[in-house]
């Protein structure tokens, strides 16, 4: 069963749109709405990188962009083959909640300005300046670390079929308790929080770390309201709380 919450009658127009919405889609398949997401997603992020640096030679930039996107074409490619209803999921954004499209209106800007901090860190010297240069190591680490977040994102798509992109409980959905969820309630959220912490380390920039930590506060929101809405629409759920009691950090949170 879906959360139901009071709204004001659409318009015509609206309504309008929104079949002409569905009818589009039903007449696209997965496969071309999933190519077409990714050609015009694509170009966004190596143009925030290297437009913002003002160079191609940041090779940091080069080695994000190949972990990251060749973790979301692995990943598309995978769940296309296995389960292409978890990516029919994926594909909606239409948020229902008051709270998650305001989660959305802030996440959406703050993670294109820290996109391109790491950018202007490069072209304008200001770590090495103010903090000295990121060592090679840490950049390293954290180019691992980012894959770990992506693999982390690819077990929990893998044991829950019903990850959406929007907050709902769909009918016949069910509590999931194995692979990740049997650590933390929400680990989708901990790989999210995991590529948060450690883009910036891995663009090699110590002066976008704050904003990026920003998006924290905003990641745990969402959370938060998310499991407000499991609790009261998904049966079984607060039980699963009661045993796995970590919702993002084991032994701490």
């Amino acid at each position: 069963m879906r959360r139901t919450h009071a709204c004001s009658v659409p318009t015509h127009e609206n309504a309008f749109s929104e079949q002409a919405h569905m009818a589009r889609q039903g007449k696209m398949s997965l496969k071309s709405r999933l190519a077409i997401r990714f050609l015009l997603g694509l170009p966004l992020l190596p143009a925030l990188i290297f437009l913002s640096a003002g160079s191609l030679t940041f090779w940091q930039g080069w080695l994000f962009l190949a972990v990251f996107l060749a973790s979301a074409l692995y990943m598309a490619q995978h769940f296309l083959r296995h389960d292409p209803q978890l990516l029919e999921r994926r594909l909606q954004t239409r948020e229902k909640a008051r709270e998650q499209r305001l989660f959305r209106k802030l996440w959406i800007p703050l993670w294109i300005v820290a996109l391109a901090l790491p950018g202007l860190d490069y072209r304008f010297d200001w770590s090495r300046t103010f903090l000295g240069a990121a060592p090679l190591w840490l950049t390293l680490l954290s180019q691992a670390l980012v894959l770990c977040a992506c693999f982390l994102i690819f077990q929990v798509l893998k044991a829950n079929s019903f990850a959406s992109s929007i907050i709902q409980v769909e009918p016949g959905q069910k509590v999931i308790v194995a692979g990740p969820y049997r650590i933390v309630r929400h680990p989708m959220y901990s790989g999210i929080l995991l590529l948060v912490l450690f883009t910036p380390l891995a663009l090699g920039s110590y002066v976008a770390l704050p904003v990026f930590a920003l998006l924290v506060p905003v990641l745990i929101y969402r959370l938060i309201h998310e499991e407000r809405t499991l609790r009261q629409n998904l049966t079984g759920y607060p039980e699963y709380c009661l045993r796995t009691r970590f919702r993002l950090i084991p032994f701490l949170y």
